[in-house]
């Protein structure tokens, strides 16, 4: 499959160095756009760095007014996330007339199914009064142009509530010969909501919907999958867990297979003193903070991060502050990368508003240790 390139050029070249950039420092917060109600729900990708080149970061997000126009705008940093500026729009045309919500940005390691190494994949959820659609896009000109690939799932009109049909907030990994988007799903009677994934070879063809984690009564709604490896041979996904309508508790499991966490156990996450963080929680895994590295698990319902240096051990989990402010959905990524010079334990974080609140859409670095 070969995509046109549009405004600016070639592909993606190969890579050389994905370290830090010498003398890389905590930050921030600094806005990266500041659009107004409803934005939210921030995602980022750090890009491999190309030859003399400089340390780029692509961030979006979605924005629930229906006055906007369509897609997810495409926010670049050539900078290291200090300064952004709009580059690009997924869909370029931006599709108006439809709600864009919950993006993912995703670059591709190497050369996959036409694709080369270092082509940034968008997923998101494409939705009017009918239907919801996950549906996937891909960039070979580092975010400026984008191409639509394929829906992934197809689901009924957005209405979150029980006994409705809806798909929600995919998330992207390459595994193997295969990519891997999990979601939300509302479709199965049995489930009032679950987390399921599908697999592609080729981008275009999807296989079938394969559970991850669900509840064991019909009313709960575990939703808004993240997965991460900590180990050559371990993962973690978390989610929240919809005990009721205003208590999301996070929940994760452990496994050594991504694709195979439905016979993982759920285990719910308390830090040091017993509290349960709730609600969009994501989660990234840095090499830093000791020999087993350090698990990062952010929550809508706290500044604080909830981190762990022992693989996830439920035993071990402790609060990190930092200068970042908390967020519906908030994103990071540890920085990590070879060289002697490089500062150890460095995390970028992209944030929006915590949900139902207004804020602009903020980044920075943070440090671990």
């Amino acid at each position: 499959m070969a995509l046109s390139v549009g405004r600016t050029g070639t592909a993606v070249a190969a890579a050389t160095n994905s370290g830090l950039s010498q003398g890389e420092v905590p930050f921030g917060p600094v806005t990266v756009a500041d659009p107004g109600p409803g934005a939210a729900y921030a995602r980022a990708v750090r890009l491999s760095v190309q030859p003399g080149g400089s340390q780029t970061y692509l961030a979006t997000f979605q924005q629930f007014d229906f006055g906007k126009p369509g897609g997810f705008p495409i926010f670049r940093s050539d900078d290291g996330g200090h300064t952004w500026l709009q580059r690009g729009n997924v869909p370029d045309n931006g599709e108006p007339g439809r709600l864009w919500l919950q993006p993912f940005l995703y670059e591709l390691p190497r050369a996959f199914a036409g694709l080369p190494k270092g082509a940034v994949l968008c997923a998101g959820n494409s939705l009017d009064s009918s239907s919801t659609r996950i549906v996937l896009y891909a960039s070979v000109d580092r975010g400026l142009t984008w191409q639509y690939l394929s829906t992934v799932a197809q689901g009924g009109p957005p209405n979150p509530q029980n006994g409705n049909t809806p798909v929600w907030e995919p998330f992207l990994l390459l595994h193997h010969d295969r990519l891997v988007c999990y979601y939300s799903d509302q479709r199965d009677p049995r489930y009032g909501q679950k987390l399921a994934h599908q697999t592609t070879r080729d981008l275009r063809h999807w296989g079938p919907v394969v559970d991850d984690a669900v509840g064991a009564e019909y009313s709960q709604r575990p939703g808004m999958t993240t997965v991460a490896q900590v180990h050559h041979s371990l993962w973690i996904m978390t989610y929240e867990f919809g005990v009721s309508d205003t208590y999301y508790p996070v929940r994760y499991k452990l496994a050594r297979d991504p694709e195979s966490f439905a016979s993982s156990p759920a285990q719910e996450l308390l830090d040091q003193d017993g509290y349960a963080p709730s609600a969009a929680p994501t989660v990234s895994w840095s090499d830093s903070g000791g020999p087993q590295g350090t698990v990062i698990v952010s929550a809508n319902s706290d500044e604080d991060f909830f981190v762990n240096r022992a693989l996830g051990d439920p035993g071990k989990w402790t609060r990190l502050s930092s200068a970042m402010p908390r967020g519906y959905s908030r994103f990071t990524i540890p920085l990590s990368g070879p060289g002697t010079w490089r500062r150890p334990g460095l995390v970028f974080v992209v944030t929006g508003a915590p949900y139902g609140e207004q804020a602009p859409i903020q980044a920075g670095v943070i440090q671990l240790d």
